[in-house]
């Protein structure tokens, strides 16, 4: 027995030396924003009049988004089968690749965000460590965030920046650059926290910059300088945390 825990031990031990600073840095992250509850819950709310439905584990996901227009009662669920969009409960089968693809990227960008930094483990992402800087006072580590063509989606190219709490790990600002409709880049600021079941999710401040070809290295220092535009705010509502069934 003695040696069994000894080999496990080790085991840790090596995997833990085995980790980059980057990936140490988002396990804390990771931890103080929910953790384990991350995998154990489904996650509702409101995003701008439309409700979503949020599941994401390691091995399967399920986004959905639901609402009513002209057409009717609209339900998207995108999961690792694809997209399929229902009207009155009757399945949409002329949508073309076009719109399944525009779709499928408007409902994961949304659990992206609010499953952030959850997403930030995926397979796919590749994490390097940028050093430590200083916003308002406080000390952040510095995350930059690109991902592998093969399992990184339709938006592989985007790039992602994190300041990550040196002492709190939380994420306080993010900026991004995409190039979906026209491209661009954005900064995130934290507005308001609330922390239901366990896990802490934050409304943003959504920011850009004059010139849509800035470098998300560049964001902070426009920030700092009062020269990032308030281009509207980023919140969710009506919050609900619901443990999975075992």
């Amino acid at each position: 027995m003695r040696y069994l825990i000894l080999v496990v031990l080790s085991f840790y031990l090596i995997s833990c030396e085995s980790k980059s600073e980057a990936e140490k840095i988002v396990d804390l992250a990771i931890q103080a924003h929910g953790g384990e509850a991350y995998k154990n819950s489904k996650i509702e709310f409101d995003f701008r009049n439309i409700h979503y439905s949020i599941y994401k584990s390691a091995s399967g996901f399920e986004y959905i988004r639901e609402f009513s227009d002209s057409t009717g009662n609209v339900k998207d669920v995108l999961n690792n089968e694809g997209f399929v969009r229902t009207v009155n409960d009757i399945k949409i089968d002329t949508l073309t690749e076009e719109r399944i693809g525009a779709f499928s990227r408007s409902v994961n960008s949304v659990a992206y965000f609010a499953f952030l930094p959850y997403g930030l483990n995926d397979a796919a992402a590749i994490k390097s460590h940028l050093g430590t800087t200083e916003i308002n006072g406080e000390n952040y580590e510095m995350i930059k965030v690109t991902f592998h063509q093969e399992g990184g989606g339709d938006d592989f190219d985007d790039e992602f920046l994190y300041w990550i709490g040196s002492d709190d790990h939380f994420v306080d600002f993010m900026a991004y650059s995409y190039h979906t409709d026209g491209g661009g880049v954005r900064m995130r600021e934290v507005s308001k926290v609330q922390k239901v079941g366990g896990i802490r999710f934050q409304n943003y401040l959504n920011l850009k910059p004059e010139d849509k070809n800035t470098p998300v290295e560049s964001m902070q220092e426009l920030f700092e300088n009062g020269k990032l535009e308030l281009l509207s705010e980023i919140n969710l509502d009506n919050i609900q945390v619901k443990p999975l069934e075992e």
